[in-house]
């Protein structure tokens, strides 16, 4: 495995994935079932496989003519890009807390915790399905080395989840929503023009 595409991998899609709606579902789910580790555990699976299929898509993209997948990346990166920096302050708003309150049900304490951790995989899994995170996993693994990307982003993905868990609001009170968005931006910018200029 290679080290640097590790770190690549995990430092963009930890900022990115930082002020996701999945994180703050993490949140709320924490909240609410009080069981931190299943819900860690549900979450933690579902992302890592949407992780796998990221992974998997970006090594398929490998096998195409270079310049074009190159090019291909470049203008995935820089839609991420300019995604992030419009994106508005977003919670959870009431269909997600309306459609996770369904989710959690009445009895939620007395769940068993393999109850929960599947819930928690549904919910985060259905919430995680074509993300800004998935973008840059498969644009990333497309350039090679899809082994490291995934565990790098996978990597990123788990530690997101715990912080979600454990720390979550504070984080988000510590530094706001909306600047870790323009940082995410900022780093999909920049490996959409590394991206641009490798396939001339």
């Amino acid at each position: 495995m290679h080290l640097a595409t590790i770190v690549t991998a995990f430092a963009t899609v930890f900022v990115a994935e930082l002020p996701d709606k999945t994180m703050l579902a993490t949140v709320v789910l924490s909240a609410r079932f009080r069981r931190p580790f299943p819900v860690w555990l549900g979450a933690a699976l579902a992302l890592t496989l949407q992780m796998v299929m990221a992974a998997a898509a970006g090594a398929l993209l490998e096998q195409l003519p270079e310049r074009p997948v190159r090019l291909a990346v470049a203008a995935l990166f820089a839609i991420g890009a300019v995604l992030l920096w419009r994106s508005r302050d977003e919670h959870l708003d009431e269909t997600t807390d309306n459609s996770v309150d369904r989710s959690v049900g009445a009895q939620r304490s007395q769940l068993p915790p393999w109850r929960i951790s599947a819930t928690v995989f549904g919910v985060v899994f259905l919430a995680e399905w074509g993300d800004l995170t998935q973008l840059a996993t498969a644009s990333l693994a497309a350039g090679g080395r899809a082994l490291s990307v995934f565990v790098g982003a996978a990597a990123a993905m788990v530690t997101v989840t715990a912080i979600g868990v454990l720390a979550g609001r504070t984080l988000l009170r510590v530094m706001p929503e909306h600047l870790l968005r323009r940082v995410a931006a900022v780093i999909f910018l920049v490996l959409a023009v590394v991206a641009l200029i490798s396939a001339f």
